[in-house]
């Protein structure tokens, strides 16, 4: 019976860990969330200006407006709001984007409106942070 060299129980311990490795086929996302420039644009009309770093897509993007547009509704005491358009930029890896929501205290007609409380809870619940 051979003894058990300590280099060759070293490498066995290596090979276990490199199995633990990352799969590098998943998506990595870090991003960075700096900042919202609200500005209202008639009563319930609103605009809100937010730039991301790390973003994966325009709708990372678009979803830190729509978590800005939320909680803006609830501070101004509506329960909902109404999407009206996103323009989505990316430049030197800052993606920007220009989100227009309407705001109201019912639920107004249209395919792209959005419960406030909601909305805030599930952007809670993904580390996007609101106004």
């Amino acid at each position: 019976m051979k003894p058990l060299h300590i280099a060759s129980f070293g490498l066995a311990l290596a090979s276990l860990a490199a199995c633990e490795e990352v799969d590098p086929t998943e998506d990595y996302f870090a991003p960075e969330y700096i900042g919202v420039e609200t500005r209202k644009l008639d009563n319930e009309i609103v605009s809100f200006l937010v730039r991301m770093k790390g973003a994966r897509t325009n709708a990372d993007v678009a979803d830190y407006g729509k978590c800005a547009a939320a909680q803006y509704a609830l501070i101004r005491g509506f329960g909902f709001a109404r999407h009206v358009r996103t323009n989505v930029q990316e430049r030197g890896g800052i993606w920007a984007a220009d989100a227009v929501y309407t705001i109201s205290a019912a639920l107004p007609e249209g395919l792209q409106t959005i419960d406030a409380e909601v909305v805030v809870a599930e952007c809670a619940e993904n580390g996007i942070p609101t106004v």
